[in-house]
């Protein structure tokens, strides 16, 4: 084919979105012509993200069930019905040569939709817990790219690929850009950085350690650049309203990581599977803080592989 289109769906959080942002971009390298068509829920953080890196997204009314019995759960099944009703008419609309899941709700309609018209799927998985997105969609798709050995349990071992997880392409030659990414953040540069990353939503766990040792932080001579997320940013500005932290960089986001990334001495993160993808890469000391807020802990299951080698603290 002289042309091929690619629909991308999933997304949620950060973890899911920019691992798909960047297969797309490794389709239009390898693919310059290509059209690609990402999907995902409204109102998520994906409706955002993905057209500020250049992409068309088209928002689907899909939302989690609650695993508690609960009258909300007839909400979620009519948003179902409805996202995939839209979601047949963007695949007819679209005709993709090949449908690409990387987890989260949207993934679910979109896949299973171009599964019943023959459209071949792939599944990213990256965590080393298999989502349930992700494993009801094993038996409708072509392959299935994950990060982790032993994910036989999940999904069927003949259609599993063993790729790795995609990270931004902006993570190599780090050191070129200190000096640069000093002067993004206003760092002093003769002070050690601490970089704290709570995942794009933010980790109240991670937030309240701060919170709890501001005079240390404070006193001290390092620089800290503190990804609070979405949900807790303007409360810990409230929180640090009248104190003297100069060398403290509060960030809802961090939309440059290979700056924060190239200036870091120390990294004190999530263990989301793409962030320890990234932090194998830039090869930065680091201190893992699973969620316990995710199925089975698979956060925990993430970081082992890197504390086992030494390579991380838990």
């Amino acid at each position: 084919m002289n042309k091929n289109r690619f629909i991308i769906s999933g997304g949620g959080t950060g973890g899911h979105i920019f691992p798909a942002i960047t297969i797309a971009n490794a389709i239009r390298d390898e693919k310059p012509d290509a059209e690609i068509l990402f999907v995902g829920a409204e109102a998520r953080m994906e409706m955002e993200k993905v057209p500020a890196a250049g992409y068309k997204i088209i928002g689907l009314p899909v939302a989690g069930f609650q695993r508690k019995l609960t009258f909300k759960n007839l909400g979620v099944i009519v948003k179902l019905f409805r996202s995939m009703l839209i979601a047949r008419k963007v695949v007819r609309k679209f005709k993709p040569d090949v449908a690409i899941g990387v987890g989260g709700y949207a993934s679910g309609p979109v896949l299973r939709t171009a599964a019943s018209m023959n459209v071949p799927c792939v599944i990213q998985e990256q965590n080393s817990y298999a989502g349930v997105t992700n494993r009801l969609l094993a038996k409708k798709a072509a392959k299935i790219c994950v990060a982790y050995d032993k994910m036989e349990r999940y999904f069927p071992a003949e259609k599993i690929v063993f790729t790795g997880n995609p990270v931004r392409g902006d993570l190599q030659n780090l050191d070129s850009k200190i000096e640069e990414a000093r002067n993004h953040f206003g760092l002093q540069s003769d002070k050690k950085v601490l970089l704290i990353v709570g995942g794009s939503l933010g980790a109240r766990t991670l937030n309240n350690s701060v919170l709890n040792h501001l005079d240390l932080l404070i006193s001290s001579d390092v620089e800290v650049i503190w990804q609070t997320g979405k949900i807790y940013y303007r409360e810990m500005l409230e929180k640090l309203k009248g104190k003297d932290c100069a060398n403290l960089h509060p960030m809802e986001f961090i939309p440059r990581m290979d700056f924060a990334f190239a200036v870091a001495d120390l990294v004190i993160s999530r263990a989301g599977a793409g962030t320890i993808s990234e932090l194998c890469l830039v090869r930065k000391p680091v201190v893992l803080v699973p969620s316990p807020n995710v199925a089975e802990d698979h956060q925990t299951s993430n970081a082992m592989p890197l504390v086992e080698k030494n390579a991380a603290i838990l």
